[in-house]
């Protein structure tokens, strides 16, 4: 395969820049692409346009998408020059913009896969003149504007164009972009996902689990996390109430402390669930200062059970067994340390997670 961006133009460009629609999950396994593109090219600045497609003009909802937790997870990486962080309202979209553009960039890579003509849009507009890559899906004869966007683009980024043919996790996806890109091979090996923690915020772990009385520990750490930003993918946080109580009950788990994971806004609510039930030695957490809190405190936990969202990932980073509640519809997004994860699966496509019982869980960690 002939990669899609000549060498002898990454041989004499300063920079690239990649646009993405970045979510925890997807950035946990696309950072070992720019990782290994950074190493084999040391001569290019990396920049990063990371759109919020929640974008909106309503101001009360802006404070909420600045402080979104992965910003502090990509610019603290090291290997972003520069990242444009601000695109979650349309006058600050607009800014941006002139900002990129007024960059001259070479190139411009898009690795969108949502909406993906609205990028093929916004690739050409920042690089007038440079080379535009981007991806592409069918379009339909009702959506001629669909056609033009893409006209727009030098080369086309396959979804996906790996040899097999079967089922492929979405680390495998990943690394056959920058395959595509560059040529570059990613082995499996060095497409684990990683976190790292800066020892503060695993420090600040220890003091809250030790203000919350939980340290030292007569028995395990549990950490269970039921919501996710998709409804379908969520678990009733009443099974979590059940799930807990029935572990307490057994004599394995007989002393173990529960941490439920909340979004900073489901806080409260799930605070108050844990009092109203007298639930023991059972505390609800959310990072609500930075990313790096939530990875620092998975760390600490013996076994997590979450349902299909970046938690499941990040536990496989920070090397902690982790039971996973998915959906039949994204079998790629499943954890990519089998060794170190169970998966459960509802038993037909159309099941929402909440299909999956109590009972399923815990002959799964008996």
């Amino acid at each position: 395969m002939t990669p899609l961006i000549p060498a002898e133009l990454l041989q004499k460009s300063d920079k690239i820049l990649f646009i993405a629609h970045l979510a925890l999950g997807d950035f946990t396994y696309l950072q070992n692409g720019f990782r290994a593109f950074a190493a084999a090219y040391p001569h290019m600045q990396i920049h990063l346009w990371v759109d919020e497609v929640r974008r909106t003009s309503d101001a009360r909802q802006w404070e909420g998408l600045r402080t979104y937790s992965l910003y502090d997870w990509v610019e603290q990486s090291g290997l972003f020059s520069k990242v444009y962080r601000k695109t979650y309202s349309p006058a600050l979209y607009e800014e941006s913009l002139r900002e990129a553009q007024a960059e001259h960039y070479p190139v411009v890579v898009s690795l969108a896969h949502v909406r993906p003509q609205q990028y093929a849009d916004l690739a050409r507009a920042i690089s007038p003149r440079g080379l535009v890559i981007g991806t592409r899906k069918p379009f339909s004869p009702l959506r001629p504007w669909h056609y033009l966007a893409y006209r727009k683009i030098d080369a086309v980024l396959a979804s996906y164009a790996g040899q097999d043919a079967g089922e492929h996790h979405i680390s495998s996806v990943y690394a056959d972009w920058f395959h595509q890109l560059t040529g570059l091979d990613i082995p499996v090996a060095e497409r684990y996902p990683f976190v790292h923690i800066p020892e503060l915020a695993l420090q600040q772990a220890q003091e809250q689990l030790n203000a919350w009385g939980f340290a030292p520990r007569q028995g395990p750490l549990v950490l269970l996390n039921p919501f996710a930003k998709s409804h379908k993918r969520g678990w009733p946080l009443e099974r979590i109430v059940e799930l807990i109580a029935r572990m307490q009950a057994m004599p394995k788990w007989a002393n173990a402390c529960f941490l439920i994971n909340a979004m900073p806004q489901e806080l409260a609510k799930v605070t108050a669930v844990v009092q109203a039930h007298g639930l023991p030695r059972t505390q609800a957490f959310s990072a609500v200062d930075n990313f790096f809190q939530l990875p620092a405190m998975l760390a600490q936990c013996d076994l997590i059970i979450s349902v299909e969202t970046s938690i499941m990932h990040l536990a496989n980073a920070v090397h902690v067994p982790v039971v996973a509640l998915m959906r039949k519809k994204n079998p790629e997004w499943a954890p990519f340390d089998s060794a170190n994860s169970t998966v459960i699966t509802v038993a037909r496509r159309s099941d929402w997670v909440k299909a999956i019982s109590v009972d399923q869980v815990l002959q799964t960690i008996a």
